[in-house]
């Protein structure tokens, strides 16, 4: 049979396996598209997690106890290995860590919005352990009932050790509010300044995402950006009240109606000028990132000539 009569049926195929919500494999058939958006995607999440090391791994040598040093050590080796299982997702698609390294030193892809903000206080780490994993929470838990099979399967521990990392920051965050009135401070003004972008991760309002309907019904998304950003919100509030931190929204209201909270909206144009490559560390991020990456160039050479060397003294 040629490759002109097969494909309709296995388009067919492909289309009754999504609809009836099972996986999709590595070997099994794909639309070029569905592979090229399931990539974009996982690519930039994998960013994401290894550029999301930096503003925490920043604070490991300042953290003012041993016990916070160790915490925060384990949490950001947690996002480094997070990043490796996605990239190897990737390369289930015949895409390498290689090639989506280059891909975002060079500007061509993305990672999220939130990690191109500053850590300015050693209460971001609680804050970025409480809202920006709680977000990542909110938004991953769906992923693992994706269509890619090897996606949704590594998001299966992703989503485990992001949940044990929420709950590490919250913590930070209580054993703050229980100080001093500096603490207390530090930390409000931290919420204060990492609510909003933390409402942008979930990406542009519905009506101005391209990717989300065909993502929808591919079934690689299950939520849109806005349905995910009502459930942190939902979320989050009770949190707050516990913690007595005040979030800075002044239309922030429960709508009995809805059964939902009423919220105000992200500032959308310093969402696309930071998407856009011009936020507050967009440069910063992406330096460094170089920089590692030009600076491990050698232990990746040794290791593939070790590789190398092994596998010519395998016997024939």
């Amino acid at each position: 049979m040629s490759s002109a009569v097969a494909e309709p049926e296995l388009a067919a195929q492909f289309e009754a396996t999504v609809r009836r919500k099972d996986r999709i494999e590595p070997r099994d058939w794909m639309p070029d598209a569905y592979r090229k958006t399931v990539v974009r995607q996982v690519a930039q999440h994998a960013h994401s997690e290894i550029i999301g090391m930096q503003p925490e791994g920043a604070w490991i040598g300042r953290a003012p106890s041993l016990r916070r040093k160790a915490t925060l050590l384990a949490k950001v080796q947690d996002e480094a290995g997070h990043g490796l299982y996605l990239y190897s997702a990737t390369e289930t698609l015949g895409v390498s860590r290689q090639h989506l390294t280059e891909m975002l030193i060079a500007g061509k892809q993305k990672y999220s919005s939130i990690f191109n903000y500053p850590a300015l206080s050693y209460a971001d780490v609680g804050t970025i352990g409480w809202l920006v994993d709680g977000a990542a929470i909110c938004n991953q838990v769906p992923l693992c009932r994706t269509s890619y099979g090897p996606y949704g399967r590594a998001m299966i521990r992703i989503c485990k050790e992001e949940s044990f990392h929420q709950r590490q920051g919250y913590e930070l965050l209580m054993t703050m509010m229980r100080g001093t009135d500096e603490q207390r401070a530090m930390v409000q003004e931290s919420v204060d300044r990492f609510w909003w972008p933390a409402l942008m991760m979930f990406g542009p309002p519905d009506d101005a995402s391209p990717n989300t309907e065909q993502s929808m019904a591919w079934g690689i998304k299950t939520h849109t950006n806005d349905e995910l950003r009502q459930r942190f919100v939902d979320m989050t509030v009770p949190q707050a009240e516990a913690l007595g931190v005040t979030l800075p929204d002044p239309d922030l209201v429960w709508n009995e109606e809805r059964g939902a909270h009423d919220f105000g909206q992200p500032d959308w144009d310093e969402f696309w000028d930071v998407v856009k490559g011009s936020g507050p560390c967009n440069a910063q991020r992406i330096a460094h990132r170089k920089r590692a990456w030009d600076e491990g160039a050698w232990v990746r050479e040794a290791a593939v000539a070790f590789a190398n060397a092994n596998d010519e003294e395998v016997p024939a």
